[in-house]
């Protein structure tokens, strides 16, 4: 089923790039594979997907341990603990959960430590709710400046988390905001920040956010199912 469920959302993806005058190959898929098991990550990888998006680090880290023989790009799109800054390091090749300064100073510390250049977005709570992490879009530019001075920390663009809503066109207004941002935060042409990454739409609206311009798609309960959660 999973391959299946990859085929209609590729060509959803295809079909809302081609409605918004944009090129297929500039919209990547982060397949989320939170709460699902390493054989459902395995049966997606054959069917051509390589990057897939988990929530929790520790799940991240063991995923990626059970998987090590596929070459899977993995991308954390959850809230990340100062705590497990290192784990995540170890593992993620994009961080896309970065709401603080002081956390991406945490991630410089370690990918120094490891001798990598770590790959971040930084989370911006458009919709300005409280519920969610992330900057406040006034905070964005400060932030990016700040961030961009961090030598091990590639500052790659900008994530955000739409509501949920039973009418997803809704989400435009929040998924436009955030490509403005990036754009004018862009045009100021500073050393060391590129915002060209917009890591915004998910199940319920994906196809909305690639008309406003999402680079990356984290698509979860299409491709897998929905989720069931232990109580």
């Amino acid at each position: 089923m999973v391959k299946e469920n990859l085929t209609e959302i590729r060509a959803r993806i295809k079909d809302a790039c081609l409605k918004s005058g944009r090129n297929t190959e500039d919209v990547r898929l982060i397949a989320v594979s939170k709460t699902k098991p390493a054989e459902m990550i395995r049966e997606a990888f054959e069917a051509g997907q390589t990057e897939f998006g988990e929530n929790k680090v520790q799940e991240m880290c063991a995923k990626e341990e059970e998987l090590r023989d596929l070459p899977i790009t993995w991308h954390l799109i959850g809230h990340l603990q100062k705590n497990k800054v290192r784990k995540a390091v170890s593992v993620a090749a994009m961080i896309h959960s970065v709401d603080t300064v002081e956390l991406a100073e945490e991630i410089q510390k370690e990918a120094l430590r490891i001798n990598k250049v770590q790959d971040i977005l930084l989370e911006v709570n458009v919709a300005a709710e409280e519920s969610k992490f992330g900057f406040r879009p006034e905070e964005v530019a400060g932030a990016a400046k700040a961030i961009s001075q961090l030598p091990n920390v590639r500052l790659c663009g900008l994530m955000t988390v739409a509501p949920y809503t039973e009418n997803p066109a809704e989400n435009s207004v929040y998924f436009a905001e955030l490509r403005k941002l990036a754009v004018d935060i862009q045009s100021e042409n500073k050393d060391n920040i590129s915002v060209c990454c917009l890591s915004m739409g998910m199940s319920n609206d994906f196809e909305y956010a690639i008309a406003e311009g999402a680079t990356m798609v984290r698509v979860g309960s299409l491709i897998f199912g929905e989720r069931h959660y232990e109580k």
